[in-house]
């Protein structure tokens, strides 16, 4: 949930109990692009509580920092399909119009790069 002007935002009640069941799966199964990135920002290592496989809308973000309205995405291979770049362009859109920061990073940038994605995550949260 998001807070836009004092107001929680999450999916609507027909489709909030399908997402928070995707949820639960992602926790369950994440990439280990996720799980490498989640062990570095989980518990406040970075100052800001994190969330991960956290509804908004009717989205299911990689991580959020609620206090920051900062969104981390990790993107796999497929996101570089023409069609996945279009609908993350559109999510990234609406998840924007909400107030949110959006920035992704890809599965490799994580796992060879994690300094530099922390150092980035960093920037965003601090501006």
């Amino acid at each position: 949930m998001v807070r836009n002007n004092g107001i929680y935002n999450t999916a609507s009640p027909d489709r909030y109990k399908l997402l928070r069941e995707f949820a639960k799966k992602n926790k369950q199964y994440p990439t280990e692009a996720e799980k490498m990135l989640w062990e570095y920002i989980r518990s406040e290592q970075l100052w800001f509580k994190f969330n991960r496989q956290h509804i908004v809308g009717d989205y299911i973000v990689d991580f959020i920092c609620l206090e920051k309205g900062l969104v981390i995405e990790v993107d796999g291979g497929y996101h570089s399909e023409y069609e996945q770049m279009q609908r993350d362009e559109c999510r990234t859109e609406h998840l924007e119009d909400m107030g949110l920061k959006v920035i992704r990073f890809s599965n490799e940038e994580v796992l060879n790069n994690i300094e530099g994605v922390l150092d980035n995550i960093r920037k965003e949260l601090y501006r």
